[in-house]
């Protein structure tokens, strides 16, 4: 009897994947160390994970993907917040507390896709 099976080795192997196996490296001078340093420690993140950020970020976006910030997706929620909002009260309709908790989740769920619209829609332009 197999100690492990088929599947299991499948689903072992395929997890493995998702390991961090591989590094990418570079040389910095002292003073560009020391700003890496710094930023990373006003981002709250170590020196390593700012850069794998970094050149994820790069890869994304010459994919063709481009990643909104929290700043803008935060944005994009409020204006999708206040479209829903002001259409019933210009039209004197009442707006219940379900119907307001329902909008809620609603923009919950796509605020970051809007946003990421918008970031290609300025890509285009």
């Amino acid at each position: 009897m197999a100690i492990l099976e088929d599947s299991e080795i499948a689903m072992k192997a395929e997890e493995r994947t998702r390991f961090r196996l591989k590094s990418a490296g570079t040389k910095l001078n002292q003073q560009e160390l020391r700003n890496l340093t710094a930023l990373a420690k006003r981002r709250g993140v170590r020196p390593g994970e700012l850069i794998r950020k970094l050149i994820l970020d790069e890869l994304a976006r010459d994919a063709g993907v481009v990643a909104a910030s929290t700043e803008l997706t935060e944005i994009m929620g409020i204006r999708l917040m206040l479209t829903n909002l002001f259409r019933p009260l210009a039209t004197g309709q009442k707006l219940t507390p379900e119907a307001f908790d329902n909008m809620v989740a609603e923009v919950k769920k796509r605020k970051r896709s809007v946003a990421e619209d918008a970031m290609q829609d300025l890509e285009r332009a």
